[in-house]
C-alpha cells in the first residue's frame, strides 16, 4: 500500500503556510469590521459562527474517537485562544492600523520559543536560533519604522496586541502539549469552551444597549473570519503543531506582519517604505532557515 503523498513534517508546514495567509489577511477585515461593531460583540458573533462551522466535524469525529479529553487544558486553551484572545485583540485593533496590528503580532515567535524550549523541552539548535534571530529582526525593522499612527489611543491599542501576543504563545504551548490528542476534537472543544465563556458581555452589552446596526459587509467579513480565520485555520494550526516543534510553527508567524502590511496597503492603503520591505525580505530569510529539516543542530 502506498505511503501518503507527503511526509508528516511537509504537511505540517503546508497547513502553516496557509493558515498564514488566511490569518495575514485578517487584520484588514477586522478593522473593517471593529470599526463599525463593538469589539467584545463582534467577537461573540464570531465565535459563535465558529462553533457553527465546527460542529459537523466534532460530530463526526466524536463517534470515531472516544474516550475522556483532557478539559482543563481544553479550558484553558479556550480561555487563552478564544475568550480572552478576541476580546484583546479587537479592542486592541480598534484603535491601531492593520499593519501596526500585523506588525505587532510579528513578536509572537519570541513569546513562543522561548517558553517552548524552558517548558517543552524543545530543543533550539543554531539554526532556528540564527533563523528566529533574522525574522525577529525584520519584524523590528518593519514594526518600527514610519507607522505614523494617528490615533490618540494608539499606544493602549499597541500594549493590547501585545497582550494578544502572550495570550496566543500559551494557547500555542497548551495545543503543543496535547499533540498526542485529535486534532479536531482539540480544536472544537476548546473553541466551545471559549465561545461559551466568551458570551456574558456581549450578551450584558446587547441588553443594556441594544443590538447595533450592522450592514452586510459586517456580517460577510465576520463570517469569513469565523469559517476561514477561525474554524479551519485554528485546525490546521494544531494539525502544523502535531509535527512541527512549537518554535518553528511560532517564527512562521512571522509571515503575518509581511502578509497583513502588505493586504493593508493594497485594501486600506497603508504605506509601506523601502526599510518596511527590506524587513519583510529578513522575516521570510528567517523562516526559511528555520524551517529546513536538516541536522540535529539545525532544529
Amino acid at each position: 500500500m502506498p505511503g501518503p503523498l507527503f511526509s508528516k513534517h511537509t504537511q505540517g508546514l503546508i497547513s502553516i503556510i496557509f493558515v498564514m495567509m488566511i490569518w495575514g489577511s485578517s487584520f484588514t477585515v477586522t478593522k473593517l469590521v471593529v470599526t463599525e461593531v463593538p469589539p467584545h460583540i463582534f467577537a461573540g458573533i464570531r465565535n459563535l459562527m465558529a462553533c457553527a462551522a465546527l460542529l459537523p466535524f466534532y460530530i463526526a469525529r466524536r463517534r470515531k474517537v472516544k474516550g475522556p479529553l483532557p478539559y482543563m487544558r481544553l479550558t484553558l486553551m479556550g480561555l487563552t485562544g478564544t475568550t480572552l484572545y478576541y476580546y484583546v485583540f479587537n479592542t486592541g485593533m480598534k484603535y491601531v492600523s492593520a499593519s501596526t496590528g500585523a506588525l505587532i503580532e510579528g513578536l509572537v515567535p519570541v513569546a513562543i520559543a522561548i517558553p517552548a524550549a524552558i517548558l517543552l523541552k524543545e530543543q533550539l539548535g543554531k539554526r532556528a536560533i540564527a533563523g528566529i534571530v533574522l525574522s525577529v529582526a525584520g519584524v523590528i525593522l518593519v514594526g518600527f519604522v514610519g507607522n505614523g499612527e494617528q490615533s490618540g489611543n494608539a499606544m493602549m491599542g499597541s500594549f493590547l496586541i501585545v497582550a494578544a501576543v502572550l495570550l496566543w504563545s500559551a494557547y500555542t504551548l497548551l495545543s503543543r502539549s496535547l499533540k498526542d490528542t485529535d486534532t479536531v476534537l482539540i480544536t472544537t472543544v476548546s473553541t466551545f469552551i471559549g465561545t461559551a465563556l466568551s458570551l456574558p458581555l456581549p450578551a450584558y452589552e446587547i441588553i443594556s444597549d441594544g443590538m447595533p446596526a450592522i450592514s452586510w459587509k459586517a456580517w460577510v467579513g465576520m463570517a469569513g473570519l469565523a469559517i476561514f480565520a477561525s474554524a479551519v485555520a485554528y485546525s490546521l494550526y494544531n494539525k502544523a503543531l502535531e509535527s512541527l516543534p512549537a518554535a518553528q510553527v511560532g517564527n512562521f508567524l512571522n509571515l503575518n506582519p509581511v502578509i497583513g502590511a502588505l493586504v493593508a496597503f493594497i485594501f486600506l492603503k497603508d504605506k509601506l517604505t523601502g526599510l518596511q520591505l527590506a524587513g519583510g525580505v529578513l522575516v521570510l530569510a528567517g523562516i526559511w532557515l528555520s524551517s529546513r529539516k536538516g541536522s540535529k543542530e539545525g532544529m
